[in-house]
């Protein structure tokens, strides 16, 4: 039961950030959306990665039920790159801001076609 629920949260949280990019006209209300969409896979990749085992993946005699550290690796690669878009997408926004003054999108797109 307690799986279920912490699948639904984590499946709510992937929707709000769907919603935010979709449903919001702000760019930087939009780049917080892609981070919780990141942040939701990432938590439900390490959350399913700890039902395999909980010790730590040193081999020794005895252990057992040890996690696998490849989705802890991947999901660490994951966040370094979604660090990495989130700069990347805060400098464009920054540009568009410097360039239109809003960070309102049809605003942008209604002063480049302006322009």
């Amino acid at each position: 039961m307690m799986v279920m629920i912490e699948r639904l949260l984590l499946f709510l949280l992937f929707l709000l950030g769907f919603w935010g990019i979709l449903a919001k006209q702000n760019i930087i209300k939009k780049i917080i959306s892609l981070n919780l969409i990141n942040s939701a896979v990432v938590i439900l990749f390490v959350l399913e990665g700890s039902r395999i085992g909980n010790k730590a993946p040193i081999l020794e005699e005895g252990i057992a039920g040890i996690v696998d550290p490849i989705p802890q690796a991947l999901m660490l690669t994951a966040i370094v790159i979604g660090v990495c878009v989130t700069a990347l997408s805060l400098a464009l926004a920054y540009r568009l801001y410097k360039a239109a003054g809003t960070f309102n999108i049809e605003d942008i797109r209604k002063e480049v076609s302006r322009k």
